[in-house]
């Protein structure tokens, strides 16, 4: 029960840590070994993970949350005049997210937990 402790705390720090990544200039974006595709992919995969171990009561509207969160911090990059929005871009985050909530889910079952009895809110 320790690690859902942590969930919480690490799921807002990645969501923040895209949020940044998305509306910062083009500059600042990490490079990594993988496609860009990969990388939304994956991060959004995580954030989904760690929001449903975070929130086991409300797995559904983390799931709808994050989709709709996704095409909303895509769109942002509007404001940013070196970065552009892209719905390919959107989608393949809002599968990574989606992708992430089920993981979080099949986490939970097989340690025993049932997401409408998940750790106090």
């Amino acid at each position: 029960m320790i690690a859902l402790k942590f969930a919480k705390p690490l799921a807002w720090l990645l969501l923040a840590g895209i949020i940044f990544v998305t509306v910062s200039p083009i500059g600042l974006r990490p490079h990594t070994i993988t496609s860009v595709n990969l990388d939304r992919a994956l991060a959004y995969m995580a954030v989904g993970f760690a929001f449903v171990l975070a929130y086991p009561r409300h797995w559904m509207a983390v799931a709808v949350l994050l989709v709709f969160g996704a095409v909303a911090i895509e769109f942002l990059q509007y404001l940013s005049p070196t970065r552009h929005a892209r719905l390919h871009d959107a989608a393949v985050k809002a599968a990574g997210a989606s992708i992430g909530v089920l993981a979080g889910l099949a986490a939970m079952k097989l340690r025993g937990l049932r997401p409408a009895e998940g750790s106090p809110s």
